[in-house]
């Protein structure tokens, strides 16, 4: 096996336990955040920060690790505060400290995600970006199925909310582990890149930007799980014990559909993004209007999104930012992916206290939004 391949897997083995940590959690803090006695607006603003704070820190930590070269100091510290302020949920009852400790997680994953998929990026030009990305994104949801599924076997033993929380201290430790190991292994990750032929520029590309927006839109246009979560245990369409296991299979068709359409962004390009949007878009008339069979094959649509969202969304990146710009160029991304996330999240959140069928249209128009913008990039790029 190639050294730049063996990278990937062990960096997807550390995002198959940290996601089987933080994931795990994600799956139940819609209804924890309730059991605690918020409300839906609070629920969505809360999911829409934190998932603020997990991009827009991105910016700051991308620039410093392009400017200062510590691409695993700043992965490795991300990492550390990511993964233990999950288990730590398990020691809080109120609703604020919980929300404290939600916000850390996401600050954790805002440090290290530009770092680790510069790093990435650097040993999937062998292999294929969009193979690259799309074989770590499954790893990353192996573990984000298997995560939700432990807390569904914690309530099935009759365990509650800080049991649950407790217990993803093991795989947190194993990640960490995983991840101070490969750091040995591979120093420096920037010698996995091939020299290609590259576009010189002096700043981010126009096509670059224009990308930016088409991606914001789609994601101001997605509703956090935990918002769906609040909407199953608020309406009873979904029982608490279902919840989780909800999550697990989204997560295993993220999976899947990371690996799919991976495979064919390096074959097609952009035209399987906007395939990947047209498929999804439909997922929350299906969540928020349904009944139970409905609600499934909503989930099957958002993890189909998720999968997308997570893959090629980023391997393009790397296909439109030349290598010396790389952090900057994944922690740009990522910032506006994450306000127009928060953005959205948020009205989503005020929408469904005030009409659920008014979130429900806003949250499809808004993804649709985004292809005529995808469509001119691809041209762009032709």
């Amino acid at each position: 096996m190639k050294p730049a391949t063996v990278f990937i897997v062990l960096l997807g083995l550390v995002s198959l336990f940290s996601d089987m940590t933080y994931e795990a959690a994600r799956s139940i803090t819609g209804p924890f955040l309730a059991f605690l006695g918020t409300t839906a607006t609070v629920v969505g603003f809360i999911a829409g920060l934190g998932e603020f704070i997990g991009y827009a820190l991105r910016l700051f930590s991308g620039w410093l690790a392009d400017k200062t070269g510590k691409y695993w100091s700043i992965a490795i510290a991300g990492y550390l505060i990511n993964l233990l302020s999950v288990p730590a949920l398990a020691l809080v009852g109120q609703w604020q400290l919980a929300a404290l400790l939600i916000m850390a997680e996401r600050t954790g994953k805002a440090i290290r995600t530009p770092s680790r998929d510069a790093m990435l990026s650097y040993a999937t030009v062998q292999i294929g970006h969009g193979c690259g990305f799309g074989l770590h994104e499954a790893m990353d949801q192996i573990g984000a199925m298997v995560g939700p599924l432990i807390v569904a076997a914690v309530f099935y033993f009759h365990g509650g909310y800080k049991e649950a929380f407790a217990v993803l201290l093991i795989p947190a430790a194993i990640a960490i582990t995983i991840l101070l190991f490969a750091r040995f292994l591979y120093p420096s990750p920037k010698d996995l890149e091939i020299p290609k032929l590259q576009i010189e520029t002096k700043s981010l590309s126009k096509v670059y930007w224009l990308y930016l927006i088409a991606v914001a839109l789609n994601g101001a246009g997605y509703a956090d799980f935990p918002l769906i979560a609040y909407h199953f245990k608020k309406v009873a369409t979904v029982s608490e014990h279902w919840i989780p296991v909800f999550y697990a299979m989204a997560m295993g068709i993220d999976a899947l559909a990371a690996l799919i359409f991976g495979y064919l962004f390096d074959k097609k390009g952009l035209s399987i993004l906007i395939f990947s949007v047209l498929i999804s878009a439909g997922f929350a008339p299906f969540c928020f209007l349904g009944g139970f069979y409905s609600a499934l094959f909503g989930m099957l649509l958002w993890g189909i999104g998720m999968g997308a969202q997570e893959s090629i969304m980023r391997a393009a990146v790397a296909v439109l930012v030349p290598k010396e710009k790389r952090g900057i160029g994944y922690g740009v991304f990522n910032t506006g992916y994450g306000l127009f996330w928060f953005l959205g999240s948020t009205a989503l959140g005020l929408l469904y206290d005030f009409s659920v069928s008014a979130l429900v249209l806003f949250s499809v128009l808004l993804q649709l939004s985004s292809i005529p913008f995808l469509i001119r990039v691809r041209k762009m790029l032709h």
